[in-house]
């Protein structure tokens, strides 16, 4: 999940510890001066009716750490990010203060905010079938007589192969962010917890100098027997049952994971560490000054196209989280009564999602989407947008469909961000840079003759296109995406295309990454394309590697389709 997505936030859900009244009383202000719903849920109840599916949320947690445990049990499973907000004494998981809280929470909405992918665990025993995020504990149970045996026995198996015997107090499977807790304390690693797809088996009190800790892939399932009775407790005792012997208890990496948003108002994880912990690994008087003074330096100030261009490309990430969601239920006919409605939802959810994202980062500048009314700003850049560009694929559950942003400085395209969110591909460019797929610079071919060659096609009305061009080249082909097409060009994978009529928002991006990986895009005249804004000027575009252009436009010409 990504932070920038994070501006369409609608509505929060507070779960609350009882002590918290001065932190939910900031942060109903908060809420009612931004305009966002708020549902609070007390400790103790489910959230019940409070969640809407349609309406983008946000969950905060108001206590310490244990208040924060609950909060991920309600929101993960519903994929919920969630924000804590530190109303305890000592916190490791809820880092922002009380004081921050309205700060912390405009940067949410301003899309600034990160989200950490969060490791959980989940453990199946008899009688127990749980998911915790910090740790799973396997230890003794007390003796009922002072003369008992005091240790207990475990034989651990990873994806079936024998570990070995574990004996002594117990073991803790913990996660990266169960590591700073009881793993810690029986002298395992501190994780760094965030995007850390890992599990730790950690001994606890072993009677053997040769155990260490050992960790797994997240998806390793470890199977542990118990050789004598033993009790088993999730995140502390949020699930708990005492084992009998022989018990068989499976534990690996739960497929849910949590979604904890991170601010600039949070302690650093290191810092609360140093803190907390009173440790001295990053005391003053330690290391060179230059390192202990890099983060209070001043960042370089990028290129406005640059910049623009890492934000389209975090947007258009972003919006692509709802369209997969609503990409495979198109088929489910129980969501919406019609498919046409879930492509409209698709649509509106991106486009907020994208455009939420640029009023944020470039207030003054203009907006034209596909979508939503034109905004015009102060400034003279432009933003052109398709939120969806293969709308008829969308519906469908074709993959093939796209988001396409692009910036116009003036008439200009000069930045293009081209985002195929069912593959992850993302390509992009910068008006007199290099053209790129997924960080790796792309070229079109160098053919020159049309039997050697590729085509794409978009909409081709009477099949003239195609009536005239198949036999003449290797094939043609529709994918029912402009942005797409011309992203195929740039990289390669097709050495001409054609479009009967285009709408700007179809082909700005495009235009930008096909042109700067050599492509050469003109409309049927002849004459370089040029991006209009009058959404009833649709025209036509003929795109080539460069050397095809000539022969290209040539048969065009005998075709009579100029």
């Amino acid at each position: 999940m990504h932070g920038r997505r994070l501006a369409t936030t609608e509505k929060v859900i507070a779960v609350a510890s009882p002590d918290s009244e001065a932190a939910l009383s900031r942060l109903r202000s908060w809420a009612d001066d931004a305009g966002v719903a708020l549902s609070v849920v007390a400790l103790d109840d489910e959230i019940g009716d409070a969640y809407e599916p349609e309406t983008p949320t946000l969950g905060v947690t108001l206590g310490g750490d244990g208040t924060f445990l609950e909060g991920v049990k309600r929101f993960a499973p519903l994929s919920i990010p969630q924000l804590g907000i530190n109303a305890g004494s000592m916190s490791f998981l809820a880092r922002v203060e009380v004081d921050d809280l309205a700060a912390a929470m405009d940067e949410v909405l301003c899309g600034r905010a990160t989200v950490d992918s969060r490791q959980q665990v989940r453990v199946k025993a008899a009688g127990v079938d749980a998911t915790g995020i910090n740790d799973v504990m396997l230890q003794r149970v007390p003796p009922e007589n002072p003369f008992g045996r005091k240790v207990t026995r475990l034989e651990v198996f990873a994806d079936g192969e024998y570990v070995g015997q574990y004996e002594g107090t117990g073991i803790a499977v913990a996660t990266p962010t169960g590591s700073t807790g009881i793993a810690l304390s029986g002298g395992g690693p501190v994780h760094l917890p965030a995007d850390n797809h890992t599990l730790q088996v950690v001994p606890l009190h072993t009677h053997s100098m040769g155990v260490r800790p050992m960790v797994v892939a997240a998806d390793t399932e470890l199977e542990v027997v118990t050789r004598g009775r033993a009790s088993l407790l999730v995140d502390g005792g949020r699930a708990y049952k005492v084992l009998g012997d022989e018990s068989v208890v499976r534990i690996t990496g739960a497929e849910q994971r949590a979604h904890v948003v991170r601010t600039s108002y949070d302690d650093q994880f290191m810092t609360a560490l140093t803190e907390k912990l009173n440790w001295g690994l990053r005391d003053e008087s330690d290391g060179p000054r230059e390192l202990l003074e890099r983060d209070s330096r001043p960042a370089a100030e990028p290129s406005l196209r640059k910049h623009a261009r890492d934000v389209a490309i975090e947007a258009a990430r972003s919006a692509g989280d709802p369209l997969r969601e609503l990409h495979g239920r198109v088929e489910d006919v129980t969501y919406k009564t019609d498919k046409s409605d879930i492509v409209t939802e698709a649509d509106y959810r991106a486009n907020r999602i994208i455009t939420t994202v640029i009023e944020n980062e470039f207030p003054d500048h203009s907006i034209l989407s596909e979508e939503a009314a034109y905004v015009e700003g102060s400034a003279p850049y432009t933003w052109v947008i398709d939120p969806v560009d293969g709308t008829g694929n969308f519906m469908h559950g074709n993959p093939n469909y796209a988001v396409s942003i692009a910036l116009l400085e003036e008439d200009t395209p000069v930045m293009g961000v081209v985002y195929v969110p069912e593959t992850d591909e993302i390509f992009h460019a910068v008006e007199g840079g290099d053209a790129y797929a997924d960080g790796v610079p792309i070229t079109t071919t160098d053919r020159d003759q049309l039997d050697e060659s590729m085509l794409l096609t978009g909409y081709d009305p009477d099949g003239e296109f195609l009536a005239h061009y198949y036999h003449e080249t290797r094939g043609v082909r529709s994918l029912g995406s402009a942005a797409l097409n011309l992203c195929y060009l740039a990289s390669g994978s097709a050495d001409a295309l054609w479009e009967y009529d285009t709408y700007p928002w179809d082909v700005a991006a495009g235009l930008v990454i096909a042109r700067a990986a050599g492509a050469r895009i003109t409309d049927d005249d002849n004459d370089p394309y040029v991006v209009g804004f009058d959404a009833d000027d649709r025209k036509p575009l003929l795109g080539s590697n460069g050397p095809l252009h000539p022969a290209l436009y040539a048969h065009l010409e005998r075709s009579g389709l100029t």
